[in-house]
């Protein structure tokens, strides 16, 4: 038995914690370890704190039980899941520093580690595929499964992102032999898209402008334009991916003024020069190096040229 399930076997009362905006990885990854804790430690009592997430994910037993208000509640354990510090847990912090003890699983190359036990594990493609190596493979069941495949897929773009690895595509297997149904995953939670968030990336997509040569890609919609629209960061899934994509292009940054005026949420992405991971950690933030994002408050027009300006002295670096 591994240091993971032994924290959760001598607790009582279990926690988990994601990222502010969950994304696919985040809400697979803390259901994954919800069905894992609930078919194997069914006296266990565990509870998943998260913001709103895209209705797509509602179909992974447990959603429905997640919660997205604070309660006046302490725990014996607390995991942090696919974060990579302490920061991005926003108000629900407070039951990490409230538990009796502390776990961390993350797989972001920017998290320092932290926790009284970490698994920090760099070279997985998703916090889900992390999970999946701390979990005993035989009791992993079905709705467990679907969960870490969606996480994997999510964190993968469909198994196309330079993450995967044979290691990935090999856990991917076992989860479909333990009954994730993959197409339907793939199908109607990555590639379907609501009319609206079609209509948030046209807008995007109309808003976007080539920087150096074509080399890096910009766009950014404001609060006005989500405010006309009725929409909300989970209506704008695939943007940067889409940006990302354009021939000719080695980096994307796709900014966004949501919920607050003055903060943007930047996400960026590369393809094989750039590091974004540094230029996102030059903010505060960060994640991978070939996709990180961070959040930054000012005027929309400062923003963009010092973030790419850390990138353009990427490729210049690269181009001597």
């Amino acid at each position: 038995m591994n240091d993971f399930l032994r924290e959760i076997e001598n607790a009582n009362s279990i926690v988990l914690l994601g990222h502010m905006r969950p994304d696919g990885d985040c809400v697979g990854s803390c259901l994954g370890v919800y069905n894992y804790v609930i078919d194997n430690y069914p006296d266990k009592e565990i509870d998943i704190y998260l913001d709103s997430f895209r209705p797509e994910f509602a179909f992974l037993r447990g959603a429905d039980k997640i919660l997205h208000t604070k309660q006046d509640k302490t725990y014996d354990l607390c995991i942090s899941i696919d974060s990579g510090d302490l920061d991005r847990h926003g108000e629900f912090v407070t039951y990490y520093h409230t538990a009796k003890r502390t776990m961390c699983v993350d797989h972001h190359i920017s998290n320092e580690g932290f926790g009284d036990v970490c698994f920090l594990k760099t070279d997985c493609s998703a916090a889900a595929e992390a999970l999946f190596t701390l979990f005993e493979t035989d009791k992993i069941g079905t709705e467990c499964a679907e969960c870490l495949y969606l996480g994997i897929v999510h964190d993968t773009g469909v198994f196309k992102y330079t993450n995967t690895t044979r290691q990935t595509m090999e856990i991917a297997g076992v989860l479909i032999e333990k009954g994730a149904r993959s197409a339907f995953i793939i199908d109607g939670t990555f590639y379907k898209k609501t009319f609206k968030q079609n209509k948030m990336l046209a807008k995007a997509l109309e808003e976007a402008f080539l920087m150096f040569d074509g080399k890096v890609i910009v766009s950014c919609l404001t609060k006005e334009v989500f405010d006309e629209n009725n929409a909300t960061n989970l209506d704008t899934d695939g943007v940067v991916d889409a940006l990302r994509i354009t021939e000719g292009v080695e980096a994307a940054l796709w900014m966004y003024e949501y919920p607050k005026k003055g903060k943007f949420k930047c996400s960026l992405r590369s393809n094989d020069i750039v590091n974004v991971n540094l230029v996102a950690c030059a903010f505060g933030g960060g994640g991978h190096v070939k996709a990180s994002g961070c959040e930054i408050e000012g005027d929309k027009d400062t923003i963009i040229l010092k973030v790419t300006e850390l990138i353009k002295e990427q490729l210049d670096k690269a181009s001597k």
